[in-house]
């Protein structure tokens, strides 16, 4: 069994493991990282019901890709992340075109009255900023907060060197706060 830093059995081994039809790896493996798939799914997409069958689609990919997995090209949480991007970003492309008779009906999932538009007001503020951002800004930004993304995974994700992550990360988050200092006293960041 091979462990990682973590002391963990790293995802290369899974994967192996999984290939060779143990079933117990292919769950330890859904556990690690179908919650982050999930979590960029709901972000980009922003409807439940369509973040879940991403995150489904790009598990079922792994697993199809489990037998042709090389081990040490790539890091599987990487893989991961740029096939559910892909997949809700083709949801999306998908979206536009679609009738408006097709869109989903919005789900209402609203907080305490008081609390619900103080936290309304501030993410709604949050993702206009972020929105605003040059499109690898945001990424990058996305990806390292959101994702909880190391730099060097990011830096694989865009491909890009590391170094230029951190600047796209220090850009990005200088344009938040400037975007977002006359916004502090109303939404409470004071």
């Amino acid at each position: 069994m091979a462990l990682d830093a973590t002391g963990e059995e790293g995802d290369d081994a899974l994967m192996a493991r999984f290939a060779a039809g143990d079933q117990s790896a292919a769950r330890v493996l859904t556990i690690r990282h179908a919650p982050r798939a999930l979590a960029l799914a709901r972000r980009m997409l922003r409807d439940e019901a369509e973040a879940e069958d991403v995150t489904q689609e790009a598990m079922l990919r792994v697993w199809r890709l489990a037998p042709d997995w090389r081990p040490g090209e790539a890091k599987l949480s990487t893989w991961i992340h740029r096939v559910t991007f892909n997949l809700s970003t083709d949801r999306l492309r998908r979206r536009k075109s679609a009738p408006l008779e097709a869109a989903p009906e919005p789900v209402d999932e609203t907080p305490g009255a008081l609390a619900g538009l103080e936290a309304s007001d501030r993410a709604a503020a949050l993702r206009q900023a972020i929105d605003a951002l040059p499109e690898r800004q945001r990424r990058a930004v996305e990806m390292r907060h959101f994702d909880e993304l190391s730099n060097p995974e990011i830096a694989e994700a865009l491909e890009v060197s590391v170094e230029a992550v951190e600047s796209l990360l220090a850009r990005g988050r200088r344009a938040l706060a400037r975007s977002l200092t006359p916004h502090r006293r109303r939404l409470g960041l004071e």
